[in-house]
């Protein structure tokens, strides 16, 4: 369940065009340098946490330079004795367009361990991965350079009530994310008070959540486009997602007056 939920802060900002028409900005509002860090709550207690990067790297993909994203995922404090968890995903991304050449994951779950390699050929609508071939509708992501690439979305037109969905490639298959935008809210966290733009992501009910569940999160609403809070219901209580460090940034961090 740690693990699930850890993903969500990647899956959960990531939208593309569906019923209202975005674009990227022309600039990335991340460099590299940046790391984000997150904890994962269980009612009052620490189960998780989550450390996001850009990190520099001289690789290249079909001759193009690249920024190399690294998502950290973990478990904390007494969580580590019922079931320990330490993954991490990493994820190549065009410094132009920001759609993925390369994604690997390294996933290490209690006695479960698991290695996933993909490489993304946009052009041709294809991932091959160690899983198989997989085919998308168009412009498909990796579920973290679905969260950079989320991030650049000229939102400056966006109306309450807007629906959106993207593809996101995860271990055996590509599938669809929708996200509809709720409006504007303040949200108090342990860095401050930001003003922010509230989304309500799609989930599926089953084993950890339940058939009403709600699944919120809040994104400043400044030039980081950084997700400061995310809440979901599940089966017994609720689970949140919260910023705790965010360092590096290109543009100041502006807290709501």
């Amino acid at each position: 369940m740690k693990n699930k939920l850890v993903v969500l802060l990647f899956l959960i900002s990531a939208l593309n065009g569906f019923g209202q028409e975005l674009t990227n900005v022309r600039e990335p509002v991340f460099k590299v340098g940046e790391q984000l860090s997150y904890r994962l709550r269980y009612g009052f207690v620490t189960a998780a946490e989550a450390h996001i990067r850009v990190e520099p790297s001289d690789a290249k993909f079909d001759n193009k330079p690249v920024y190399h994203l690294v998502a950290e995922g973990r478990t904390a404090g007494s969580f580590n004795v019922f079931y320990k968890v330490r993954n991490r995903y990493d994820s190549y991304i065009d410094r132009i367009d920001l759609s993925p050449y390369l994604y690997t994951e390294n996933i290490r779950e209690a006695n479960y361990r698991r290695s996933d390699k993909a490489r993304f050929y946009q052009d041709q609508k294809k991932i091959v991965s160690n899983n198989g071939t997989f085919k998308g509708d168009g412009q498909t992501f990796d579920v973290v350079s679905a969260y950079y690439f989320a991030r650049n979305l000229d939102i400056s037109k966006l109306r309450i009530g807007a629906k959106f969905s993207m593809d996101y490639f995860l271990h055996d298959g590509v599938s669809k994310l929708e996200v509809q935008y709720v409006g504007k809210e303040k949200v108090k966290t342990t860095l401050g008070t930001f003003n922010c733009l509230k989304f309500s992501p799609s989930i599926q009910p089953g084993r950890i959540f339940r058939k009403d569940s709600k699944l919120y999160l809040w994104i400043t609403d400044d030039a980081n486009r950084i997700p400061v809070k995310a809440q979901v219901e599940i089966l017994v209580g609720s689970v949140t997602l919260e910023l705790t460090s965010a360092t590096g940034l290109k543009y100041p961090l502006t807290a709501a007056k």
